[in-house]
């Protein structure tokens, strides 16, 4: 029984030691920046100004639930176009929709587009503007006919629509319109 109130002050400075000694710890590093992305793109994917069904939504690890692109309303049949000059690294099928991935020029970046069925084949040059291939009516995951359109750095996902230049976006600078003066009696 001595004992055990004798301990009691000894535990308590030893958590509190302890305590004091983990906020002493340095911060943990900041995040990384985001990769910048360069608007290299002069024409949209599909159409010339789709509706966006879903957006970007980066996943916080690298299996984590998130969406790995941008999905674009279109119809069935309509031309998937490149949007920046490159080098067609992929072209065919995977898990049963047609792929068409491109290796933006100048870059580190590749562009993916799906379901499509390709018009172009591995190591072709394209063009912005360029038709890549038709869009293919598939069991979707839209609820409408849409391109998955995807970015990436080697094996990371970035936002496509980055690739927009501001024109492009319609969300360029603001204007300042005059104000109209009205006129005196």
């Amino acid at each position: 029984m001595r004992t055990g109130p004798a301990l009691l002050p000894a535990l308590i400075l030893t958590l509190l030691t302890c305590t004091a000694r983990a906020s002493d710890a340095p911060p943990p590093p900041p995040a990384p920046p985001a990769p910048s992305v360069p608007a290299i793109a002069s024409t949209w994917p599909v159409g010339s100004h789709p509706l966006v069904l879903r957006g970007w939504e980066p996943p916080a690890t690298v299996y984590a639930r998130g969406h790995r692109g941008v999905d674009l309303a279109t119809q069935p049949g309509a031309p998937a176009r490149a949007v920046a000059p490159g080098r067609v690294s992929f072209a065919g099928r995977v898990a049963g929709r047609g792929v068409v991935s491109v290796e933006l020029a100048g870059t580190d970046l590749r562009t993916t587009y799906e379901p499509v069925s390709a018009s172009v084949k591995k190591g072709d040059e394209v063009e912005p503007g360029q038709v890549v291939g038709t869009v293919e009516l598939t069991g979707s995951h839209c609820t409408t006919t849409c391109v998955h359109w995807g970015l990436l750095r080697g094996e990371m996902y970035l936002d496509p629509l980055a690739l927009l230049p501001p024109w492009l976006l319609n969300r360029g600078p603001s204007r300042l319109l005059p104000v109209l003066a009205t006129p005196v009696s």
